[in-house]
C-alpha cells in the first residue's frame, strides 16, 4: 500500500466516514488491508475489522500478527467470534491459537462449533514443527469408486471451502490414501471413466510426524502445489499448501540467519521484539564465544619470548586470523546453504572434503605470492620473516577450508543444526589453529626458543 492510500484511509477512519471507509476497503487486497490495520490503535482496529464484508473479514484476519488477531478476539462478541473462527481454514486457526494465552483460547474454543473444536483440538496436539501442526484439513477428498461425472458432482457441492480444488485426493472407504487426481485429468477424461482407472497411484506424501523442514524440501524438490499428509496407517488426514510452506521456509530461513549469526532464534520480528529478549538472544552465544576465545590469548601468552625477540612477528596476527577466519566463514556458508537445500548430504563429507581442499591449495597459493612480493617490498632484509608469514597464511587457508567445510557436515551427523557451524564459531577455532601454526613455523624457521 502506498503512503498517500494509508494517509487517506486513516483520514477516513480519523473522520468516522464509514461509508467510504467500507468502499474503500472493499477494494483493497487482504494483505493490504492487514499491513493498514497494523497502524491502527485501540478501537479504531476493531471499527475497521467491523466494516470489512464477512468472507474478506477473515481473510484478513489470517493475513494479522498474533498481537492484533489477540486484540481484535477480546473486543468483538460472541456471535462474531463464532464467525471468524468458523470460517477460518483450521491451519490458520490453530497457529493463532497456538500464540494465544490460555484464558483466550479457552474464550475461543468455547465459541467454536463441536466439530471445530474437535479438529482443532486434535491438529494442536501434533509436535511442533511437523507436518501435522501446519496441515489443514480442507482438502478434496475423492473416492476411487467415483465417476468423473460424480467427482465433479462433488466438487462443485464442497469445493467452495477448500484451500485447493485442482489436485484432488484419492481414497478407499477406509480413508487410504490410493492416488492423486487433477481438474486436468477429470477435463481429458469422460464422464464414465472412474477415478481409480485414471489417478495416480504414485503419491508423494509425508507422515503427520515429520519435521515441516523436510516437507519443505519435498516442496522444493518436487515443485509441488500441495502435499497430503497420511497417519501411521496411511489415512489421509490433511495437506499442506504451498503459502503455509513458504511461511515455513521463510521461518527456517530466518532461524538459520539467527544461529549462523551467533543468536537464539526468535520468532517475533525485531521491532516487536523487547530489548530485554535481544539481549537474552545474544548473550550466551557471546559468553561461548568470549571464553573460547581466551584459548587465543594464552596460545598468544605462551609464545610472548618469540616476539619479544622479534616484535614485527606481531603485526602479522590480525592478517592471518583475519584471512583465515574469512576462508572458513566462506567454506562454512556455502556447505549451509548446499545442505539447507538438498544438494549437499552429510554422506558427501569425504567430496566436499576433498573439493575444499583443492580450492584452499589454490587460493592459498595466490593470497600467498601476493603476500610475499608485498612483504619483500615493505620489509627488505627480512625474508625469513617474510616466508614465515607466508607459509603460515598458506596453511592457515587450507586449514579454514577444511574446517569450515568438514564441521557443518559433521554437526548434521550428530543430529545437530548445521547453522551453528557458522562464521563465528568457525572464526573462532581457526584463530586458534592458527596462531599454532604461525608460531611453530615462526620457531622452526627464524630458530626461535
Amino acid at each position: 500500500m502506498g503512503q498517500n492510500q494509508m494517509k487517506l484511509m486513516m483520514e477516513l477512519v480519523d473522520a468516522r466516514d464509514l461509508r467510504n471507509l467500507k468502499d474503500s476497503l472493499a477494494q483493497m487486497p487482504e494483505a493490504d488491508i492487514a499491513d493498514f490495520m497494523e497502524e491502527l490503535t485501540g478501537e479504531k482496529t476493531v471499527l475497521v475489522f467491523r466494516m470489512l464484508p464477512k468472507d474478506l473479514a477473515t481473510d484478513v484476519f489470517a493475513f494479522l500478527p498474533v498481537e492484533k488477531q489477540q486484540e481484535i478476539v477480546n473486543s468483538i462478541t460472541d456471535a462474531e467470534l463464532q464467525a471468524v473462527i468458523e470460517d477460518l481454514f483450521v491451519d490458520d486457526a490453530v497457529d493463532m491459537l497456538e500464540e494465544f494465552p490460555a484464558n483466550v483460547v479457552k474464550r475461543v474454543l468455547k465459541n467454536a462449533k463441536p466439530d471445530t473444536r474437535k479438529l482443532i483440538n486434535l491438529f494442536l496436539r501434533y509436535p511442533d514443527n511437523s507436518a501435522g501442526s501446519i496441515m489443514t484439513a480442507e482438502y478434496m477428498a475423492l473416492r476411487k469408486d467415483m465417476t468423473v461425472e460424480a467427482a465433479f458432482a462433488y466438487i462443485r457441492k464442497h469445493g467452495v471451502d477448500k484451500e485447493t480444488i485442482y489436485t484432488c485426493y484419492v481414497m478407499d472407504e477406509k480413508r487410504a490414501l490410493e492416488g492423486v487426481v487433477t481438474v486436468k485429468d477429470l477435463l481429458m477424461n469422460p464422464y464414465e471413466a472412474r477415478l481409480e482407472d485414471i489417478m495416480d497411484p504414485y503419491v508423494i506424501k509425508a507422515v503427520t510426524t515429520e519435521d515441516q523442514e523436510a516437507v519443505a524440501e519435498t516442496f522444493t524438490r518436487y515443485d509441488l502445489l500441495s502435499l497430503p499428509v497420511v497417519d501411521g496407517e496411511n489415512r489421509l488426514v490433511g495437506i499442506v499448501t504451498v503459502d503455509d510452506i513458504v511461511d515455513v521456509m521463510e521461518q527456517e530461513a530466518t532461524e538459520d540467519f539467527e544461529k549462523m549469526a551467533a543468536m537464539m532464534p526468535s520468532e517475533k520480528p525485531y521491532l516487536k521484539t523487547s530489548v530485554f529478549m535481544l539481549a537474552k538472544n545474544r548473550i550466551l552465544w557471546l559468553l561461548i564465544l568470549m571464553i573460547s576465545s581466551m584459548v587465543t590469548g594464552s596460545i598468544l601468552a605462551r609464545y610472548e619470548n618469540a616476539f619479544a625477540v622479534i616484535p614485527l612477528l606481531v603485526t602479522f596476527i590480525p592478517m592471518l586470523t583475519d584471512t583465515g577466519g574469512n576462508a572458513g566463514s566462506q567454506s562454512s556458508t556455502l556447505i549451509i546453504r548446499g545442505m539447507a537445500v538438498g544438494e549437499i548430504a552429510p554422506g558427501d563429507i569425504l567430496k566436499v572434503l576433498w573439493k575444499e581442499l583443492r580450492v584452499g591449495l589454490v587460493v592459498g597459493v595466490i593470497l600467498g605470492l601476493v603476500n610475499y612480493v608485498q612483504l619483500i617490498i615493505r620489509f627488505p632484509g627480512n625474508e625469513q620473516i617474510c616466508l614465515t608469514v607466508v607459509l603460515s597464511l598458506f596453511a592457515t587457508v587450507i586449514l579454514a577450508k577444511t574446517v569450515g567445510s568438514v564441521l557443518p557436515m559433521a554437526a548434521r551427523l550428530v543430529k545437530l543444526d548445521p547453522a551453528i557451524m557458522a562464521a563465528p564459531l568457525i572464526t573462532t577455532i581457526v584463530d586458534a589453529f592458527s596462531l599454532v601454526i604461525y608460531f611453530r613455523i615462526a620457531c622452526s624457521l627464524l630458530k626461535l626458543a
